[in-house]
């Protein structure tokens, strides 16, 4: 048990640099507090005395805000950072290593009594703050949930998850959907080119870009073969004999 609370302890030094000593996490961190109290909870739950693990729970919440039900399943060095307002559904289960920030919602979307109702967060996913998980599906290893997002859909490992409904991003390189490549923990699952539409947005501005340098080099070749044509002969545009389309412009106002 306490080489469990000293690995809990530790993992919160370690993600959050607000964190000062062992004994100030001990004293001062509600997201410490509610797994502690959760798995109290939970021995209680599965010892078949629901009432009491339901009772403990709730003396839980009204002391750290973080509501967990005494059915769901933590994992090891799980870290509820800030956490108000956090709920967490009977069936869930989050895995080992997990940080999951205020407004989190792990819900589920079925009112079958002893279904998988609830999501199943793999290990090291970020849940970030206000995100609603909703559905008895599994979310991979690695993965991100961003800020705000309501994912209705398994999530790949590494990937991430953004937007009202989630839309996916592919892990690059199947491991994490970091794209600046640096492996270490991205505090609420930043990431950069995290927008998939302002993704396909630069791809459309480099395609229409690269085809207006063709068409400038079109008109170019037309020039240099009409060198020698007869007068009547149709004559481009001097505007179409360079490229004018602005895709610096365009990609800055999407973002980079």
């Amino acid at each position: 048990m306490f080489t469990r609370l000293r690995s809990d302890i530790q993992c919160i030094l370690d993600r959050d640099p607000a964190a000062r000593s062992t004994w100030e996490v001990i004293t001062c961190y509600p997201g410490l507090h509610a797994v502690v109290m959760h798995r109290v909870s939970h021995w209680l739950w599965t010892h078949g005395l629901k009432w009491l693990g339901r009772f403990v729970s709730m003396v839980a919440r009204w002391f750290t805000g973080i509501e967990i039900h005494p059915g769901a399943v933590l994992g090891e060095r799980v870290f509820f950072d800030h956490a108000m307002g956090v709920v967490v559904g009977e069936t869930a289960e989050i895995g080992d290593g997990c940080t999951i920030y205020q407004g989190v919602t792990l819900g589920g979307t079925s009112l079958y009594k002893g279904a998988k109702r609830h999501p199943t967060l793999g290990k090291n996913v970020v849940v970030s703050a206000g995100a609603k998980v909703l559905g008895g599906f599994v979310v991979g290893d690695g993965a991100k949930i961003g800020s705000n997002a309501v994912v209705i859909k398994p999530v790949p490992a590494g990937a991430t998850a953004v937007g009202i409904p989630a839309r996916i991003i592919p892990s690059k390189e199947g491991t994490s959907a970091d794209v600046t490549g640096n492996p270490k923990f991205s505090a609420y699952g930043i990431t950069l080119e995290d927008d998939p539409l302002s993704q396909a947005m630069k791809g459309l501005i480099d395609s229409a870009s690269s085809q207006d340098h063709q068409i400038a080099l079109l008109w170019q070749a037309i020039e240099k073969l009409s060198a020698t044509r007869k007068d009547g002969d149709c004559v481009p545009d001097d505007a179409a004999l360079k490229e004018c389309f602005e895709a610096e412009k365009l990609t800055q106002l999407v973002g980079k």
